[in-house]
């Protein structure tokens, strides 16, 4: 099969070109564009089975307003003083003006509780929070509160929700045009020095960038077609993931396509070859990829359900260009691909390579043992394991939200920054009754982390229950004690929700919501998700590794390697970022970062590394020399795209955002572990241990042409094979 594609590439190499030039223009013009389909609210991943979500839908029809977008503004002396009477009455005095400044959907701006220190008012913008109208809302308000404080002696700034947004939208264009500076800076860079061509160096930047044209709209046309959102970061993974796997494929390619012109083949007949013989192995390693991203169409939370499938099509765009556009274009260069080096002509002696693929094969047992134990080592990290939700810090610390949230804490709890709500919804059909709705509300004081029930305005200042217009539905807004995302206000949210449903008011159904009590139902539904996501792809990588081997045994035990490499990834993050760092937990998304970029793509290595060894043992090579021979060929293509690929997603802990920072080690020292240890050394050594049992029942290390059991003869030599 990949031999006939690679002979009709290779034959037709203007016209494959031609084709994707076409598409690319194409989908450029006429597509949708990925930007269009990003959202910010991760809540609104959630599926309607979850409490917050039932209580956000109540909100919106019975309150209005209380489902309004929210800015909060923090007001504090220049010289860090104490407010004055004055300084109080000159927020109101702003707040006023801010309100009635005419900025297109800003309801009111609402001056609130002032104390020692710092005054707060809130700003109230109609909108849902994937609304760019809201943000561009919220930027136009601050523009208007500037000329309004200076010459005062207030200093103000804006955080809470819509401030947040704001700062993380910039935050994330900055981080995407850097890391796209940087990923290819490196790339470039990096494959200078392996081939000291410029061409073989500039070729993989040209050919993703193309094929990064066709695919993100490729994508945005799927995601428009299923009405499906992605998170905000997806844009600056794709950029990695691309430039990463795609540098990968290529590579395989053309260290296959050198060795095949060092084994004296003209050009046009190295690159057919090439594409026969690493076909299986990219289209495997892709397969298996898609597997893993394809998974997580299985998630409940919609965040990791839009973004599987998002980036299973930008692998196999890349696969596909890999096998198609990159063949045509090196078939025409030709050998010049490597100009001005001439390395590729002749096989180099005695390299490092040789020397560890000998070691592989003379002492299996003991670099088994010690690969086994490094990984077991980083893996013990995952003891200590916590998530964290805190959109904080996803921020950098100079953000305008993170400073002023800072400010806000020196008197006020950090849960004013967004109140938790706890909803009464009548059953009876009968009007909520307001004095036992306030009994009610008075009691919430005594669970255990609230820091106070807010006053709801209205009539009376010191109600603690706002009712709805019809009487039917009934608010109360509650300030934890803990910032609204750490994991001890998360931990806050059962137990008030055990308390509010034992002792809601007769006739009513309670229910607790907001954006703390939503990304409690995150985290169920995240921990659900993987328990169901690991095992569903584990096995059908397993599937993949077993239909190209024809083995039961492999693919077991690569499995188990790629496994034991996940945990180890995240025991190294846990010990970086938990203990030596001393922060609270790691990013809530990470393990899914890791499991994704890690798992599959550690499973690409081993698919390459074995699918060598098995083409060594059909050379008649037993096993320990065959391991030996799969290290010294496979080891550099291996160790270049590990190379590459962590260089990569190393780039992304230049962003400044801390979300990235973490998936950028995390995954960086994941691939390490997969290419340098895993790979090249745990891989290798237990096969040669456990001999031709590895390829039981099928066999396929057997040399082509020998008799198998049954007398049947074996499949026969393939072209360059020799």
């Amino acid at each position: 099969m990949f031999g006939r594609l690679g002979r009709l590439v290779v034959h037709n190499p203007w016209k494959v070109i031609a084709a994707w030039l076409i598409a690319a223009v194409a989908l450029i013009m006429f597509a949708p564009k990925l930007s269009d389909l990003t959202n910010q609210d991760q809540a609104s991943f959630l599926p309607n089975k979850y409490e917050s979500v039932q209580a956000q839908k109540l909100a919106e029809k019975a309150f209005p307003q209380s489902t309004e977008q929210t800015a909060l503004l923090v007001f504090k002396r220049g010289d860090g003083k104490n407010l004055t009477g004055a300084d109080k009455d000159k927020v109101k005095e702003i707040s006023g003006k801010l309100g009635a400044a005419g900025v297109e959907h800003v309801s009111k701006v609402e001056a609130g509780d002032a104390k020692d220190k710092i005054a707060l008012a809130t700003a109230y913008i109609k909108g849902d929070q994937q609304d760019k109208f809201v943000n561009e809302a919220l930027k136009e308000l601050r523009d208007k509160a500037k000329p309004l404080v200076e010459g005062t002696d207030l200093k103000l700034g804006f955080t809470g929700g819509v401030a947040i947004n704001v700062d993380n939208e910039d935050a994330f264009k900055k981080a995407e045009a850097i890391v796209g500076i940087v990923t290819i800076v490196l790339i470039i860079v990096l494959l200078l020095v392996i081939y000291r061509s410029p061409i073989a160096a500039l070729l993989p930047v040209i050919m993703v960038a193309l094929v990064s044209q066709v695919a993100s709209p490729v994508i945005a046309i799927v995601g428009k077609a299923t009405d499906l959102q992605v998170d905000q970061s997806l844009n600056t993974i794709l950029i990695v993931v691309l430039f990463g796997i795609g540098t990968d494929y290529i590579l395989f390619l053309l260290f296959r396509y050198r060795e095949r012109l060092r084994a004296g083949d003209d050009k046009k007949q190295a690159m057919i070859v090439s594409v026969e013989r690493v076909g299986e192995a990219i289209a495997s390693a892709a397969g298996a990829v898609v597997i893993a991203f394809g998974a997580m169409l299985l998630a409940t939370f919609g965040a990791f359900k839009s973004m599987g499938p998002g980036l299973a099509i930008a692998v196999i765009v890349m696969a596909v260009a890999a096998l198609t556009l990159v063949p045509a274009v090196v078939s025409l260069v030709g050998p010049k691909v490597f100009w001005p080096s001439k390395t590729w002509q002749k096989q180099p002696k005695g390299t490092a390579f040789n020397k560890i693929g000998g070691v592989v094969g003379r002492k299996p047992l003991a670099v088994a043992v010690v690969s086994g134990v490094i990984m077991l080592a980083f893996a013990a990290g995952a003891l200590n394991f916590k998530a964290d939700y805190d959109q904080f810090g996803q921020l950098p610390g100079d953000t305008e939200s993170a400073k002023s949230m800072k400010d806000m804490q020196l008197d006020f709890a950090a849960g004013t920054l967004n109140p938790t709500q706890v909803y009464l919804e009548s059953k009876n059909g009968q009007p909520i009754d307001k004095g036992a709705a306030e009994q009610f509300a008075r009691s919430l004081k005594d669970v255990e982390g609230i820091g106070d029930v807010n006053g709801a305005g209205g009539p009376d200042e010191n109600s603690h229950v706002k009712v709805s217009d019809d009487r039917m539905s009934a608010e109360i807004a509650i300030v934890l004690k803990e910032s609204p995302f750490a994991n001890k206000a998360l931990d806050t949210i059962d137990p008030l929700r055990d308390f509010v449903h034992e002792h809601q008011p007769d006739g009513t159904k309670a229910m607790v919501g907001g954006q703390t009590a939503s990304f409690t139902d995150i985290r169920k539904a995240t921990n659900r998700d993987l328990s169901v996501i690991f095992p569903v792809a584990g096995l059908l990588i397993a599937l993949v590794l077993g239909l190209l081997l024809r083995s039961v045994v492999a693919p077991w035990y690569l499995m188990l390697a790629v496994v034991l490499g996940f945990i180890a990834t995240i025991g190294a993050t846990v010990f970086v970022f938990q203990t030596l760092m001393g922060n609270s937990g790691v990013m809530f998304m990470l393990p899914v970062m890791i499991y994704m970029f890690v798992v599959a793509i550690g499973t690409d290595y081993n698919i390459l590394m074995v699918a060598r060894l098995r083409e060594e043992a059909k050379e008649g090579n037993e096993p320990r020399k065959a391991a030996a021979l799969a290290v010294e060929h496979a080891g550099p293509s291996i160790a270049a795209a590990g190379v590459i690929l962590a260089g990569t997603f190393a780039s992304l802990m230049m962003a400044g955002i801390d979300m990235m920072t973490q998936m950028g080690f995390a995954v960086s020292v994941g691939i390490c572990i997969s290419a340098f240890v895993m790979s090249m050394f745990l891989v290798p050594s237990v096969t040669a241990l456990i001999g031709h049992a590895a390829w039981w029942p099928g066999h396929a290390d057997r040399a082509p042409g020998s008799v198998g059991p049954g007398g049947q003869d074996r499949e026969p030599v393939l072209a360059g094979d020799r």
